[in-house]
């Protein structure tokens, strides 16, 4: 029997591979996507590089459907 500290914790902040991997695309992917705005930017504490999940969530679920037409534009950096 475990103990009700060993409960799984899920991590708000994403390291880069995990996050691409939350997503399900690749690493090269997700910098693409990153890089034009289709996902957010991360949070960088005391060296520390981090996607945070609900901002993760909420890019993904902007993203256009199968069959969806949207005028999809670059963001501005």
């Amino acid at each position: 029997m475990s103990s009700p500290r060993a409960r799984h914790i899920e991590p708000r902040g994403l390291r880069r591979e995990t996050a691409a991997a939350y997503i399900g695309v690749s690493p090269s992917k997700f910098d693409e996507w990153v890089s034009d705005g289709r996902m957010p930017k991360p949070k960088r504490v005391d060296g520390c590089v981090v996607w945070d999940r609900y901002a993760l969530d909420l890019a993904f679920d902007s993203l256009p459907s199968d069959g969806q037409v949207v005028g999809w534009t670059k963001r501005a950096s």
